[in-house]
């Protein structure tokens, strides 16, 4: 069996639900920084890459393709790495996966923080930065997604809302359902629309840099609580 099969025996764990919405904050977070720091691209969302870049191939005002291509490559290589680091876990306790790809996230973001360091988001300047903080970002969030796809948590992927929005109307009452995790779906838009404000507020009014940090915080201090819960103790058999 192996560690994405075994993950959803795990799911039901009391805290894992909570350290996702927690991480949903953080991708509203990302979103701003990349959104409002870096000329818009998405480094948490590829489904907006893929159009944006449908824009610049169409040669629209504004629109470049590098930028995205960048955040879409360095998104896939995070997937793959996660993939990977989701098999080497196997037969391990749940918690020590899940503070591996903490560490890895944060260590990423952080780096990108010392990056956006001496980055002038008005020219957006230098260009190795702008790349290098969409690299960084992009490897950190598609290491998260790979990572929580693996953990297959029903309507908590952590940055897309497009299914939740839709089961949200879909299972609900009005349409014949029985509004099956409307809290948990109704949560996840909440936190990251949370996310996205305080970090749309950081970022015009102090930089990308305590965004940054303020992010890799959040999911190492949420994943180190929830590791500490007994039911992350059990291995991915």
């Amino acid at each position: 069996m192996t560690a994405s099969e075994a993950a959803p025996q795990s799911k039901s764990a009391a805290p894992l639900p909570w350290l996702l919405l927690l991480l949903s904050v953080t991708t509203g977070l990302v979103d701003a920084i990349s959104v409002l720091g870096l000329g818009k691209v998405f480094t948490a969302n590829m489904t907006g890459n893929i159009v944006f870049l449908g824009f610049a191939a169409a040669g629209v005002p504004g629109f470049a393709a590098v930028p995205y291509l960048v955040a879409m490559l360095a998104f896939l290589l995070g997937a793959l790495v996660a993939g990977r680091t989701g098999k080497m876990h196997r037969g391990r306790p749940l918690r020590r996966w899940l503070m591996t790809a903490a560490v890895i996230e944060a260590a990423l973001l952080w780096i990108a923080a010392i990056v956006a360091a001496g980055f002038d988001v008005a020219t957006q300047s230098p260009s190795a930065g702008l790349f290098g903080i969409i690299a960084l970002t992009g490897l950190a969030m598609g290491f998260r997604n790979a990572t929580i796809r693996q953990l297959k948590v029903p309507d908590l992927t952590t940055t897309v809302l497009t299914l939740t929005l839709t089961g949200l109307a879909a299972d609900s009452r009005w349409a014949g359902g029985t509004n099956p995790n409307w809290a948990r779906r109704v949560g996840g838009v909440a936190a990251i629309f949370a996310g996205a404000a305080v970090g749309a507020a950081m970022v015009v009014h102090i930089g990308l840099v305590a965004p940054l940090i303020v992010a890799g915080l959040l999911i190492l201090a949420g994943t180190v609580a929830c590791a500490f819960h007994p039911q992350s103790a059990a291995p991915i058999e």
